[in-house]
């Protein structure tokens, strides 16, 4: 299943496959602007890319998206209460405009046995979905991550990287689990101090460099890395350095806070 078919749900390829098995997206476009998104470039740059949010045209409404997710919750159930569902991959799932359907699609989710991750770099939904009064098994079954780079300016729309931790430590304190994108990495400095924030609310970490690229050097990355290991794991966090962080130095990392790509967020005795 591609990201463009027909099924809100689709199994990911290539570096998204990184974030997660099973994920699903009914909106492209984003009115964050965030000025790094792999959504503005290549060829899908005119569609996945809009300043805004829309329905995927494959839908004829919001209605028809949530009944083609039931129908797809059903026919690969076993294989999502194994390995979970994130939204999404094309848009932020917590914009103003399209926040209502992809909870509505969670709880349902959840409904079913399935775990679920969102990520966002919005921190103004809490009250709107009245998290704090959720149910155990609700908070049990969904994470929250938010992506975290220290750059305010280069996500102009987005909620400030301040009120996003804000928004994380509230939630890990309600009883869900949290996680942390630390992608992309724009000045290692930053993501840093955006860890050292975070580390004490902060069950995972997933960093990543930035497509394309090349001002950083090999040994600023490295020390980057071995800061970071350590700051996690004094804190018994977890983290997966991506692929592309492995490429750029040129082997393996090897760390005791260090997981893969299929860490498992919801089980605790991993």
């Amino acid at each position: 299943m591609s990201r463009n078919s027909n099924n809100p749900i689709y199994l990911p390829n290539g570096k998204a496959g990184e974030y997660a098995k099973w994920a699903c997206n009914f909106y492209i476009g984003c009115s964050n602007n965030c000025d790094y998104c792999y959504c503005k470039r290549g060829v899908l740059s005119k569609t996945l890319g809009k300043p805004y949010t829309e329905l995927k045209k494959a839908f004829k409404d919001e209605q028809d998206a949530f009944d083609r997710f039931k129908a797809n919750v059903t026919k690969y159930l076993p294989e999502l209460q194994k390995a979970g569902l994130f939204f999404t991959f094309t848009t932020d799932p917590m914009l103003k405009e399209n926040r209502d359907l992809h909870w509505k699609a969670a709880l349902y989710a959840v409904s079913q046995g399935i775990n679920v991750k969102f990520l966002t770099k919005r921190a103004d939904f809490i009250e709107h979905l009245d998290l704090e009064r959720q149910s155990d098994e609700v908070k049990k079954r969904i994470a929250w991550g938010f992506t975290l780079t220290g750059f305010d300016n280069r996500e102009p729309n987005a909620s400030t990287n301040a009120e996003r931790i804000a928004a994380m430590k509230r939630l890990h304190n309600m009883g869900f689990k949290t996680f942390a994108s630390i992608e992309p990495v724009i000045i290692p400095l930053m993501s840093m101090d955006c860890i050292m924030q975070t580390r004490d609310f902060c069950d995972l970490y997933k960093i990543g460099l930035m497509s394309g690229h090349r001002d950083y050097s090999r040994k600023e990355i490295e020390d980057f890395v071995v800061r970071a290991s350590d700051a996690i794991d004094m804190v018994g966090g977890k983290v997966y350095w991506k692929e592309s962080v492995r490429e750029f130095i040129g082997h393996d990392i090897e760390c005791s806070a260090g997981v893969g790509s299929d860490y498992d967020l919801f089980n605790d005795e991993w």
